[in-house]
């Protein structure tokens, strides 16, 4: 399980849960309240909950949904895939027609799933702006070195 990090800005403020936020975010609700919706289109996440107002801009999910979608779609396709082989040994056509629009629907219903859970992750840990303060830029010693 994820441990959340305290610091002296973030000790006065109620630890948030960590599972109940991913799995609402999973479930494409806002990971605040649970009862709006995350997106406004379809991975377009809305700026603000309709139903509490949390701010939702701040998310930073990048390429790990994608990932994420590819690595669960990958192993449940290709386990499927041999164990048909193995078992029933079909001409390949079959497994055209069958792992083909497979692997797109998977995709397709795994994706906001997992990147709303990975929104409701970083609301919990306050991440990226989630926690009220910006993000913090590190900056090699070597660059900083250059600069003076």
């Amino acid at each position: 399980m994820i441990e959340q990090q305290t610091s002296a800005s973030t000790a006065t403020e109620m630890p948030r849960d960590v599972q109940s936020a991913m799995l609402r975010g999973a479930a494409q609700r806002c990971p605040a309240c649970g009862k709006g919706e995350l997106y406004r289109a379809f991975l377009k996440v809305r700026d603000t909950c309709p139903s509490c107002g949390e701010a939702l801009h701040h998310h930073r999910a990048d390429d790990a949904p994608p990932y994420f979608t590819m690595l669960v779609t990958g192993h449940v396709v290709v386990g499927a895939l041999m164990t048909v082989e193995s078992t029933y040994a079909p001409p390949i056509w079959v497994h055209a027609v069958l792992w083909g629009p497979a692997v797109v629907i998977l995709s397709l219903l795994l994706l906001p799933r997992i990147k709303g859970a990975l929104i409701g992750m970083q609301w919990a840990l306050r991440m990226h702006g989630f926690g009220g303060k910006a993000d913090e830029i590190d900056v090699a010693p070597e660059a900083r070195a250059g600069r003076a």
